[in-house]
């Protein structure tokens, strides 16, 4: 039999009014195969070859009893062959099992739409980036999207801790509002767990803070993230249409960048499924959502406790600020404000200082070590003896003491 390629080949010359003689010539093959193939009314076909006899066939039916009694399972069809004496391989038995093995169905998402001011999705996602000296490091990028209208929020921070992301949550409803429902995957800021009937075991500082906010969190069924596809995609597009080409000297300045990005991108797009703009649709939205409350209201989520050091400096974000000398050892609370860093001590403002711009920075306090020298700071104090005055004896004439003797005497 000849190739289809050549097969074509004859008929096309033929068309073009070549003799068989030539046809053959030019293909290279015998005049009789050209005559053949040119008075056949159809293209010859290959006769079936004969089926070679299969290891397998002494078994078939045994396993059609077995695949009609439900068992699909190749390994254990294999292992039970074989102990009756196959000796064949195993692909020979996966191939003929397939057409009776129910195919597994994909499993599609069902798009769900919302109605404005009903939803707000969240989530992380973890960025890299180059140091100058070419270190490789990590940042998180706080994520929020408005389900209805598409309008995003983004928040680089250096921890995924719960309360960066409450002030992430408060920074977010500031510019969009709050919605009726925040969905979220079992991330341990929201959900630490589930009890035995299934039930989250709700992060207790979170759900107050939602129930503060007048919000519901909705949870994302485990394994099933795809269900908060709308962030999933936000985290995406951010990744590559705004990182790539971003370039950044702090946390202040990238966060500077991603809001103009915002801004003058993100939020200004025709968007591929609601062909509209995400800002245009925002607009549309807002009536439904609720305004943010003040910030003053909610210090108490904004805060985190530390403990001042002895050499009256407090520990946050790895880098180190400055209190008055006289807190040294009492627990604060720390509060970052835009890129300024609050230190609060019962209730009581007690320093600010800029957010530091690399780790290991000790900011000082002006006067923080007012009342006590240097020499105090710097020397370990050492146990001391106490000097008490001496007594003056009152001088007496001697009469006295011999009055006083006689006196003695009588009695």
């Amino acid at each position: 039999m000849l190739g289809g390629g050549k097969v074509k080949q004859i008929y096309e010359l033929k068309g073009q009014g070549c003799s068989k003689r030539q046809i053959a010539k030019i293909l290279g093959i015998s005049r009789n195969t050209v005559t053949k193939y040119l008075n056949s009314p159809e293209i010859p076909k290959a006769k079936p070859r004969s089926e070679c006899p299969s290891k397998l066939d002494p078994y078939k039916e045994y396993l059609q009893e077995r695949i009609a009694a439900g068992i699909t399972n190749c390994v254990i069809l294999m292992r039970e062959v074989k102990s009756q004496g196959y000796s064949g391989g195993y692909t020979i038995l996966r191939d003929y099992t397939k057409p009776f093995r129910k195919q597994k169905q994909s499993r599609g998402t069902i798009r769900f739409e919302t109605e404005p001011g009903e939803q707000a999705q969240v989530d992380w996602g973890l960025f890299h980036y180059h140091t100058g000296d070419g270190k490789l490091k990590r940042i998180w990028a706080f994520v929020m999207v408005l389900s209805w209208s598409r309008a995003i929020y983004v928040e680089f921070v250096r921890r995924a801790d719960i309360t960066t992301f409450i002030r992430c949550h408060i920074n977010a409803f500031d510019r969009l509002g709050i919605p009726k429902n925040c969905l979220y995957d079992n991330a341990k800021v929201v959900v630490l767990g589930r009890d035995e009937a299934g039930e989250p075991k709700w992060n207790s500082k979170f759900l107050d803070f939602a129930l503060r906010m007048g919000f519901n969190i909705k949870l994302c069924r485990p394994y099933r993230a795809q269900t908060k596809g709308r962030v999933e995609n936000g985290v995406k597009y951010l990744r590559y249409n705004f990182w790539p080409v971003v370039r950044f000297t702090d946390n202040t300045d990238l966060n500077q960048q991603v809001l103009t990005w915002i801004n003058s991108v993100a939020n200004l797009r025709i968007h591929g499924t609601t062909g509209e703009r995400p800002i245009d649709r925002l607009t549309r939205e807002q009536p439904y959502l609720r305004p943010c409350p003040k910030l003053d209201k909610l210090s108490s989520f904004l805060r985190e406790e530390r403990k001042v050091g002895r050499d009256g400096f407090v520990v946050w974000e790895r880098s180190f600020y400055g209190v008055p000398i006289h807190f040294v050892e009492k627990t604060v609370e720390v509060q970052v404000t835009g890129a300024m860093v609050q230190i609060w001590f019962n209730g009581n403002l007690i320093a600010v200082h800029p957010q530091a711009n690399r780790n290991g920075q000790r900011l000082t306090l002006p006067g923080q070590w007012e009342g006590i020298s240097g020499n105090d700071m710097n020397r370990k104090r050492e146990p001391l003896a106490v000097q008490i005055a001496n007594t003056e004896v009152q001088k007496r004439p001697l009469t006295v003491y011999e009055n006083m003797a006689g006196a003695v005497i009588k009695s």
